[in-house]
């Protein structure tokens, strides 16, 4: 118990300096390929911190536990409107730009119904991987082809040439990845001294810690106002969950599913992604305050206290 909180310590501090390091990487790496820091929040900045759910899915899957990668992927998309996006709009509102609610949120709203039609049947196979893959090329495919770049204020990132900065990139993200993997390590040794199930296991510990990266790079996106890579951290992470996590447990260790991620988590999900583009809706043109982010997490918060309360112990 001791040795677990004192890597969730120093792990901590770990995480909080490389997220604020590999946001100024990522605003540097924009202006020097002209791309907008929406684009490179949602393909970039997205893939870096959703490596966390991708790694994790795979070892649960080789592990015989393909539901603790299923509720990792759903949990996350949970975490991150609830409570990444949540506590970044109190730290700091978010401006909502029209492209983002024009071209990037009708994709995160799709690839959320359709990730819902493949766990409908209660199975995922390798149709379903291949099937969430093929959407994931797509995505990725309209995100390029319709990025406009925007003008970016003066980084504080690193100096000097492209492959510096995408050096640092790469080593800030790094620390990030391992530091928020030690943070889901030790919660879950806590976690399963206390008996509690996979799925809830994914849904919440894993799902937190594996979305500490995108909080951290959120919330310092924020302070340093570089606002596109916010907002397109959370939406390209989410539809990375959906696309690139989803499919690896049907990929490696295809079979029936927990009923409850169909009929209990998907459904939250979908509901706060709804929510998210009704907000994004009525927000457009302008900021996203502290009060739907208070709002958002209240939700988050009401979620892990039903998961609490309903989910049972692991068998």
């Amino acid at each position: 118990m001791l040795l677990a909180l004192a890597v969730i310590a120093l792990s901590l501090a770990a995480l909080l300096w490389s997220a604020d390091r590999f946001v100024a990487s990522a605003a540097a790496l924009a202006q020097r390929t002209g791309m907008s820091t929406l684009l490179i929040g949602m393909t970039i900045v997205a893939l870096g911190t959703s490596a966390p759910e991708m790694v994790v899915a795979v070892f649960a899957a080789l592990d015989g536990i393909p539901d603790l990668a299923t509720g990792n992927a759903l949990g996350s998309n949970i975490a991150n409107i609830g409570l990444v996006l949540g506590v970044t709009a109190v730290v700091r509102p978010i401006p909502v730009s029209l492209s983002l609610v024009r071209r990037e949120l009708p994709l995160l709203v799709g690839a959320t119904g359709l990730a819902g039609y493949a766990l409908a049947n209660g199975i995922l196979g390798r149709f379903d991987a291949l099937f969430l893959g093929l959407l994931l090329i797509f995505s990725l495919w309209w995100l390029v082809r319709a990025d406009t770049p925007d003008t970016l204020p003066e980084s504080h990132g690193p100096t000097g040439s492209l492959a510096h900065t995408l050096g640092w990139l790469l080593t800030t993200l790094l620390v990030l990845t391992l530091s928020s993997r030690a943070l889901v390590w030790g919660a879950g040794e806590i976690a399963r001294g206390a008996g509690v199930s996979e799925l809830t296991i994914g849904l919440t510990i894993v799902a937190i810690g594996t979305s500490l990266p995108e909080l951290a790079a959120c919330i310092a996106s924020a302070i340093r106002r570089h606002h596109g890579l916010a907002l397109g951290n959370i939406i390209g992470s989410n539809l990375f969950n959906l696309l690139a996590v989803l499919p690896i447990p049907a990929l490696l260790a295809p079979g029936v599913i927990d009923p409850s991620a169909a009929s209990r988590d998907y459904p939250l999900m979908l509901l706060m992604t709804l929510g998210l583009g009704m907000l994004l809706l009525w927000y457009r043109a302008r900021a996203l305050g502290r009060v739907p982010g208070a709002l958002f997490a209240t939700a988050y918060l009401a979620y892990l206290a039903w998961l609490a309360t309903s989910a049972g112990p692991a068998t």
